[in-house]
């Protein structure tokens, strides 16, 4: 079991808070919240890179103005080789983007449309 949150310091890179915090309450939500860092993170063939991973958080992390997170995946993003014009096109996204009503407004009609169209 301890494997499981092990292991996702060599996905994720690091150790995220949450899952110590996770395991302290309980060895078993522990490795639940472990096993859902790796399925985010891990690399899939013909998934999202690292980087473009990274850009997304960023992006989230700005839009909700979360400076702290930002902070940390900007480190992320200059070892994963985002350049400048990245960084800040996801912060120009992070101020298109209207929070939470936005996307419940768009997800309701843009989740069927995928299945329509075979996502």
């Amino acid at each position: 079991m301890t494997e499981n949150i092990e292991s996702v310091k060599q996905v994720k890179g690091t150790m995220p808070k949450a899952i110590k915090m996770a395991k302290q309450m309980d060895d078993d939500f522990g490795q639940g919240v472990a096993s859902f860092y790796k399925a985010i993170w891990k690399d899939r063939e013909d998934g999202l890179s690292m980087k473009n991973k990274h850009l997304m958080v960023f992006a989230v992390a700005c839009s909700r103005n979360n400076t702290n997170s930002a902070k940390k995946i900007l480190v992320k993003l200059k070892n994963h080789g985002a350049t400048r014009t990245e960084v800040l096109d996801a912060m120009m996204m992070a101020a298109w983007t209207g929070g939470i009503q936005n996307f419940t407004d768009i997800s309701s009609d843009i989740l069927p449309e995928m299945e329509l169209i075979g996502f």
